[in-house]
């Protein structure tokens, strides 16, 4: 069943052209990999996954940022450029439409990224108010290169700072990880032969027990991952193990998570929060502050954006600036959106493009405003 397409279309299709962005249509049909790699846990759980004739892995659009980007790059357009999208995407749902509308913006190349991060959440906070204009909007703002600037300041190894990143749009996933890290499992779990070869790091020695092991009880070492790779995995899981943070980093850690203050108080309360702790946020902290007062420079209601130290979204692809937008008291956003640098790189542009962007739910739109009228 094709889903309808939205009664607002029209005059959000208006809106993006006074925006300077241009409407592109990119295939429906998508090369699966780049999803599968790069979208976060969440939505790759909820691709519909087909095959080409040829066997390649291919997937119904289950968002625009991705397949945007590819189009750009395939097109080998100059930058900056802003390219606007209104189409159907494809998601498994536990409720709702597995085929639903989504309208946005992709704003690439553009140097200047506290004007870009701006002007996205401003974008995004005028779609929705003409499509809404009695709701009461709130924007709830994270910042992933904050984050990860903490973390290292805080002294954290590199494996750390990526299981924390990774786990940075999901509550769930977060708590977890800080539960770990406040009081490391131990690797009782595993042979006593298995945990001292990955306590030690002794890759080779450890791929050659589990070899053993493996050809003993008759499983193949090539149906699935190699004994090498499952050592590499397991050494790593060892030495994050072997960390736990001093009381007084664990203690900064949390009370970083815990700032949510209005925007216009946000670049504030990180600088004290850095002083208190003795930590050094460098050119994060520089960025967050140049961020806001652009945002500022909009004239939104800074009361109405709130940032969030432990908000991300669950994508893969952000790097800095993250969003959601929704209706005050709501529990489901309406809009969301985030910066991108290393996206279009990873997808095969032979030099680094900047990318800022958002993504509306219309068929959310839809509902909030039958609620509101």
């Amino acid at each position: 069943m094709t889903a309808r397409r939205p009664a607002i279309s029209d005059a959000i299709e208006a809106l993006f052209a006074t925006r300077g962005a241009a409407l592109v249509d990119v295939p429906v049909l998508q090369p699966a990999d780049p999803f599968l790699d790069m979208a976060g846990e969440d939505l790759r759980r909820r691709i519909f996954l087909t095959e080409s004739e040829t066997g390649r892995s291919l997937c119904l659009r289950p968002e625009f940022t991705i397949p945007v980007c590819l189009d750009h790059i395939a097109s080998q357009a100059g930058t900056p450029r802003r390219y606007a999208y209104l189409g159907e995407v494809f998601r498994q749902r536990r409720d709702g439409a597995a085929e639903f509308f989504q309208a946005g913006i992709e704003d690439l190349g553009d140097r200047d990224t506290a004007k870009a991060d701006a002007r996205s959440v401003a974008d995004a906070i005028a779609l929705l108010e003409l499509a809404l204009p009695k709701a009461g909007l709130v924007t709830t703002l994270g910042d992933q290169a904050v984050f990860e600037a903490v973390l290292a300041a805080l002294g954290l190894p590199r494996g750390w700072r990526m299981r924390l990143a990774r786990a940075f749009g999901s509550r769930a996933m977060l708590e977890a990880a800080l539960a770990d890290l406040a009081n490391p499992p131990r690797n009782g779990q595993f042979p006593p032969e298995v945990a001292a070869l990955a306590v030690d790091g002794d890759a080779e020695a450890l791929a050659a027990h589990l070899a053993e092991g493996m050809e003993k009880v008759g499983l193949s070492a090539s149906a699935g991952r190699t004994p090498a790779d499952i050592a590499r995995r397991l050494i790593e899981k060892a030495q994050l193990r072997s960390v736990r943070l001093s009381d007084e980093a664990f203690a900064a850690l949390k009370a970083f998570l815990a700032i949510k203050v209005p925007l216009d108080g946000a670049a504030a309360a990180l600088a004290g929060f850095a002083a208190d702790a003795g930590l050094s946020l460098g050119a994060a902290l520089d960025s967050f502050a140049a961020r806001a007062a652009a945002i500022a420079g909009h004239g939104r209601n800074a009361g109405a954006i709130v940032y969030d130290a432990a908000f991300g979204r669950p994508l893969d692809y952000y790097t800095g600036l993250v969003f959601e937008i929704s209706i005050d008291g709501g529990d489901r956003p309406l809009a969301g959106g985030g910066r991108y640098d290393r996206l279009l790189t990873l997808l095969g542009a032979t030099a680094p493009i900047p990318g800022v962007g958002f993504s509306v739910w219309l068929d959310r739109i839809e509902a909030a405003r039958e609620g509101v009228q």
